[in-house]
């Protein structure tokens, strides 16, 4: 049976430059290519759970704009269970310009949030019995934080699992974090919060035990091409990135993190929801843009299932 996953985050219009390299300050740059399609990692994500398996319910918020009326037709048209898009007439509607560069083709963006920023408390009740509903409620940091804690605390109320991916970064309170079952930074979030430098696994080891004395009870801290790092007060995991081709990492966070519900809101663990996730995001890799890109649980299965020695490894607990 399908699991229910809601999803509240962000709606972006994104602007992807493919570059032989990055600019330097100052430089004009002639990309090799560009193209303009739905983003945000919010809606991102509930693509990414919906193509991993999941039955879906995205929230959100656009503004009374082309971009908003674009959002609304790409939305309608994606195959969630249900949208809850509400419109902002103060803000236009988020975007991002995105530059992709090199051989691994990393990324490098900048958001203007928006109508995203925008969510108000009265907003956020009227969604109080969908989260309640859900199996999983998966957040971001791309709208405004007041909201953002309105929506944990409501899941909290109804039971509902919470998963955080801390994203972009926001500053936020231990007292917040000790609200989530399940927290999921990358190494440059896992640094911000903790003040450890995350360069391999043991310094994420190091910022996960930091991370659970400020009342992160499980923590996934993404390494990139080194894979991830999963971690409870019981056990330490490393999670293998499995083999890709890389063409643009855009929405590789994303990808893991909605797969990662999809499979949790299923009935899977968290070591074996992670290694799918992983499985999930090494597709999304290999292809161009964001919410374009997400694979399918077939997909994801079949590069599972071909790479046997990829197995979550145990690793000694860091206190």
């Amino acid at each position: 049976m399908k699991g229910k996953v809601c999803v509240f985050g962000s709606f972006n219009l994104d602007i992807v430059a493919v570059m032989s390299r990055f600019p330097m300050p100052g430089e004009s740059l002639t990309a090799q290519h560009s193209m303009m399609g739905p983003g945000g990692k919010g809606a991102n994500q509930a693509t990414a759970a919906l193509r991993a398996g999941a039955r879906v319910h995205y929230i959100g918020k656009v503004g009374n704009d082309d971009f908003g009326t674009f959002a609304r037709r790409h939305l309608e048209k994606t195959g969630f269970d249900a949208i809850t898009l509400f419109t902002c007439k103060e803000k236009p509607t988020g975007n991002a310009l995105i530059y992709v560069a090199g051989n691994d083709a990393e990324n490098m963006i900048s958001v203007y949030p928006g109508a995203n920023t925008t969510v108000t408390a009265a907003e956020v009740t009227r969604c109080q019995p969908t989260v309640a509903a859900a199996d999983i409620l998966l957040v971001q940091l791309e709208n405004n934080l007041s909201a953002i804690q309105r929506m944990i605390d409501n899941a909290r109320a109804g039971g509902t699992f919470v998963i955080l991916n801390p994203a972009p970064w926001q500053r936020v309170s231990d007292t917040l974090l000790a609200k989530v079952d399940l927290l999921t930074p990358n190494s440059t979030e896992a640094m911000q919060l903790t003040g450890v430098s995350v360069t391999d696994f043991a310094s994420a080891q190091k910022a996960a035990a930091v991370l659970h004395r400020k009342g992160a009870r499980q923590v996934i801290i993404t390494l990139g091409m080194a894979g991830a790092l999963l971690s409870t007060e019981q056990q330490q995991l490393r999670i293998p990135l499995f083999p890709a081709q890389p063409l643009d990492t855009t929405g590789a966070g994303d990808a893991f993190n909605g797969a990662l519900a999809a499979r949790l809101a299923s009935g899977d663990d968290l070591p074996q929801a992670a290694l799918f996730a992983s499985a999930f995001a090494s597709l999304c890799v290999e292809r161009s843009g964001a919410a374009n890109s997400m694979p399918s649980y077939a997909e994801a299965l079949t590069r599972l299932q071909a790479h046997p020695e990829c197995v979550p490894e145990p690793l000694a607990v860091c206190v």
